[in-house]
């Protein structure tokens, strides 16, 4: 049964939650010079930190986001950033209804992992009406049902030097490099982070990430990952992208994204 918040909690999320937004919209408003620059590069991670650091002193390691009623489901989720990707790969499972697509685990784990999509449905489940917040000023709705990242993990055995969970995907958004995210463990192993295959009770459609995407619900929607095809466990972001951590996060965005 989730713990309803205390008036000064949620006065306190909203705060940090209009802080993470502001910042967001800041970016998206072009300061694609600063964010470029190391000076600023360092502000940000300072600030990302001590947003981090406060947020996690406030709630506890399993504080749960909020979950929604049914009539509160949008009729129609919102899609937005890659909405098909162009990858031929990709294109040629999608015609085939992803039946040889196949989600692979590897990196710091005992046993690296293969399953396709029929398996991950046989799997254990979690459904859960959440709301995306994106830093584009919008939110939406909707009912997600997926298998639980850390039953995953679990299943993996991740390695002790392991700190970061990266997923990689299918898509590059707008022709540029290939997009990825990732979690620190303590959210990759939050009971609400969910590799999501289902939205509003039916397969997730293309637009919102098909055949499967992230559900991170105390945390941004960039960090959202779609069209996910391999988890990597890593110790460092040394040998991906920028070394940020994150597609956006390479191009000036704070890594840390909680709510």
């Amino acid at each position: 049964m989730n713990r309803t918040p205390r008036p000064t909690d949620l006065r306190r999320r909203r705060f940090l939650t209009r802080a993470a937004l502001a910042g967001g919209t800041l970016l998206l408003a072009g300061c694609d010079r600063l964010t470029r620059s190391d000076a600023m590069h360092q502000v940000f991670d300072t600030g990302s930190a001590l947003t981090q650091r406060v947020q996690r002193l406030l709630a506890s390691r399993q504080a749960l986001a909020r979950e929604y009623s049914p009539a509160d489901i949008a009729p129609t989720f919102r899609a937005n950033g890659t909405t098909n990707p162009d990858d031929a790969a990709y294109r040629r499972l999608a015609a085939d209804g992803f039946r040889d697509w196949r989600l692979t685990i590897d990196g710091l784990v005992e046993t690296p992992l293969s399953l396709s999509l029929a398996e991950l449905k046989a799997l254990p489940s979690r459904t859960q009406i959440t709301r995306h917040d994106c830093v584009e000023g919008w939110s939406c709705i909707g009912q997600w049902t997926g298998v639980v990242l850390g039953d995953l993990l679990a299943r993996a055995g991740v390695r002790d030097e392991a700190r970061f969970v990266v997923f990689h995907c299918a898509d590059r958004y707008r022709g540029g490099d290939p997009y990825y995210e990732s979690l620190d463990m303590l959210e990759a192993y939050h009971p609400q982070t969910l590799l999501a295959y289902d939205l509003n009770g039916a397969d997730l459609p293309i637009a919102n990430g098909a055949p499967l995407r992230l559900r991170a619900e105390r945390q941004l929607g960039y960090k959202m990952a779609k069209y996910v095809m391999r988890i990597e466990l890593v110790e460092n972001f040394a040998s991906l992208g920028r070394g940020r951590g994150g597609y956006w996060e390479d191009r000036g965005y704070q890594w840390w994204a909680g709510i």
